[in-house]
């Protein structure tokens, strides 16, 4: 088994669990830390016991450490830049979501992947649940039949600090990209147009808008709605949002904690003003790990077996198209074409 070496960039609170799964792995291998505040990779390294060498510089990092992986739990705004030097520098890329803040900077990084020969792989751990996986699973086994319309709410109060707190675009950017993703995971539909109205509440701690209601379409004309905030106070939904899926011969529901519902017509009994349903068992047979550590196993094996991973950015791109068309919508007033 080939020993990865990984400089980490990045070394913010994001860090750690990419840390802890490189600690935890057998053939990997953390041979560095980069920040552009030294101090706070020396201070990383010091919490965590970690007997490596400090950098500003990504670039010098790689050279002297002779890295062969960059983790990039950077902030959003710093991911164009730690993929393009890392790729350019011979490294593959496992970064955190958002894959880049512009349509522009996501096409150049899928440019650079295809021209280096390296593969950047996009953190999209909300895939990575039991009960996501069986929802996907009796969907995709087309037990509601086909896919009409997709539903997803999502309310909840955070008090973050740091870098949400002032960037704009807030919910879009940062966390809806997660939703966006998993409903092209779970009804296996791309995304062809948004049409988005964005908010701020007047009780909002966020600079940026932190409330936003988007109605995609999807592939087959399927529609997908999308309503949620992060400052909403009380009466929280689940962080994995609030489902329902309807198709032509029922529809399923996941709360976000439990194992998925799913409700049938039954046509062995008679017709009637609303038709008699049965209930489908939603079985959580799953063995993968959960979040972080189930993407980055699945990046791992990807690596090792020559293959794209689930969440490669050739993919990724279709879910930030998501995030990055609802925002134009926003600002514009206008349905997007993705």
């Amino acid at each position: 088994m080939n020993e990865h070496k990984i400089i980490v960039a990045g070394c913010g609170s994001m860090a750690n669990t990419w840390i802890d799964y490189a600690v935890q792995r057998e053939n990997a291998t953390i041979v560095g830390l980069v920040d552009i505040f030294e101090e706070s990779a020396i201070k990383m390294a010091e919490k965590r016991k970690l007997d490596v060498p400090t950098f500003t510089s990504l670039s010098t990092a790689i050279t002297e450490s002779g890295a062969e992986i960059v983790f990039d739990a950077t902030i959003p705004a710093s991911h164009k830049q730690v993929v393009e030097t890392a790729l350019k520098a011979g490294c593959h890329v496992f970064g955190e979501k958002p894959m880049a803040e512009t349509m522009e900077d996501a096409r150049e990084e899928v440019r650079l992947v295809k021209e280096t020969g390296k593969h950047y792989f996009v953190m999209q751990n909300r895939r990575y649940l039991k009960q996501i996986r069986a929802f996907q699973s009796i969907l995709k086994a087309d037990v509601i039949g086909d896919i009409e319309s997709i539903h997803a709410d999502f309310f909840i109060g955070p008090h973050f600090g740091g870098f949400r707190d002032v960037m704009d675009n807030v919910l879009i950017l940062d966390m809806a990209i997660h939703t966006f993703d998993q409903a092209r995971f779970i009804t296996g539909l791309d995304p062809v147009s948004v049409y988005c109205h964005e908010y701020n509440s007047k009780s909002s701690w966020y600079k940026g808008n932190a409330s936003a209601i988007c109605i995609f379409e999807m592939e087959n004309g399927t529609v997908f709605t999308y309503n949620g905030s992060w400052c909403a106070e009380g009466l929280n939904t689940s962080w994995e949002s609030e489902w329902r899926v309807t198709g032509s011969k029922g529809s399923a529901k996941w709360d976000g904690h439990h194992a998925p519902v799913c409700e049938v017509v039954d046509k062995s009994q008679p017709e009637a003003f609303i038709r008699p349903v049965k209930t489908v068992e939603v079985p959580l047979n799953w063995a993968g790990r959960d979040g972080h550590f189930g993407c980055l196993d699945e990046m791992f094996e990807a690596l090792e077996q020559g293959r794209l991973a689930e969440t490669d950015c050739t993919d990724n791109i279709k879910s930030i198209s998501m995030v990055l068309g609802a925002i134009e919508s926003a600002k514009t007033g206008k349905k997007i074409t993705l």
